[in-house]
């Protein structure tokens, strides 16, 4: 939580406090599942980048406290290690990582999740344009690692930053949710640009093999992208604008004629109204490009009074206020 002035007045910062939570933030998946019931008949869920914890707090409270006689496991994975919480289990791990997935999975004893949620965000720069990019990545990353440990028609809540270019964003997550909505808290400060999109219904293309081979993500891995099949490999149709036998426009060839035939200059239909040019090549033509400007004056040099009389002329002066006084 923030510790300027503004954080302290702020009605979600002193509830946190009152009640106990982290970090205001998890008001924000309160309200969240207000709206569109998250919560309801989930068994397992997942919380990428959780530090400091707080919405790893909000699905302890609520899932354990709903589902008392069923057993609930909550995972909780960052780079960053965080205090303990009761029924939170601890990935200190990378989410771009096929391990990471690895291990969840291990801790949900080979079953999917129902419930993946991610309020990560970058150390923001104040430039609008990088800030939306790097954010839009992390949503990707969250993404990747989502479609290896959620179960068919489960939810996906990530933050995200709504810019000029965040329609891509939500036709991608269009690809495997069946219903997209973007959400903003009531919460979420007004002056922020953050928002979250709440999808539904999870079901991947036919044929979709979950991967972490994403260049955006991570260029370790040694894949070669043209073994890939069915969805995960999309060749994007090249289009040629113009015919392919032309002759390259990079290259000058000699203007072939028919034989028997000699070359006859043809006038355009209609001539230039003015030649381009023509006030510089006069200008240039008549010296008149380079304006003649007088030298600077030459100042004389400064003469500095040695001490003598520096000392003389503070006599003087001091002679003329003493007969001053006395008259």
């Amino acid at each position: 939580m923030g510790r300027s002035s503004k954080d302290k007045r702020d009605i979600y910062y002193r509830l946190a406090k009152e009640e106990g939570w982290r970090a205001r933030s998890a008001f924000k998946l309160l309200q969240l599942d207000e709206e569109y019931q998250l919560f309801q008949g989930v068994q397992r869920a997942v919380d990428l980048c959780a530090a400091p914890g707080s919405w790893s707090q909000v699905l302890s409270r609520k899932l354990r406290s709903s589902n008392e006689t069923s057993e609930v496991k909550i995972v909780a994975v960052d780079l960053q290690a965080m205090a303990p919480l009761p029924g939170v289990i601890q990935i200190q791990g990378d989410i771009t990582k096929v391990s990471t997935a690895h291990e969840i999975i291990r801790h949900f004893e080979g079953q999917p999740a129902d419930l993946v949620v991610c309020d990560g965000a970058p150390d923001v720069t104040g430039l609008h344009d990088i800030d939306e990019y790097i954010q839009a990545q992390l949503l990707l990353a969250a993404l990747n690692i989502t479609t290896h440990v959620l179960r068919a028609g489960g939810t996906f809540v990530a933050k995200i930053f709504r810019g000029k270019d965040v329609t891509l964003l939500y036709s991608q997550l269009k690809i495997f949710f069946r219903e997209v909505t973007c959400a903003k808290p009531r919460s979420s400060r007004n002056s922020s640009i953050e928002a979250f999109v709440v999808c539904q219904g999870y079901g991947p293309p036919e044929g979709y093999i979950p991967n972490m081979s994403n260049p955006l993500l991570d260029h370790c891995y040694d894949v070669d992208f043209n073994q890939l099949e069915g969805p995960n490999r999309v060749i994007v149709p090249f289009l040629a604008c113009g015919d392919l036998s032309a002759y390259d426009s990079d290259k000058t060839y000699p203007l072939q004629l028919d034989t028997g035939k000699e070359y006859s200059y043809v006038p355009p239909n209609q001539p230039p109204i003015r030649p381009p040019y023509q006030e510089a090549c006069f200008l240039k033509k008549n010296n008149l490009l380079a304006k003649e400007r007088p030298p600077p004056p030459v100042k004389p040099p400064a003469t500095t009074a040695s001490g003598e009389d520096q000392a003389s002329s503070i006599c003087q002066g001091a002679a003329i206020q003493q007969l001053s006084l006395s008259s």
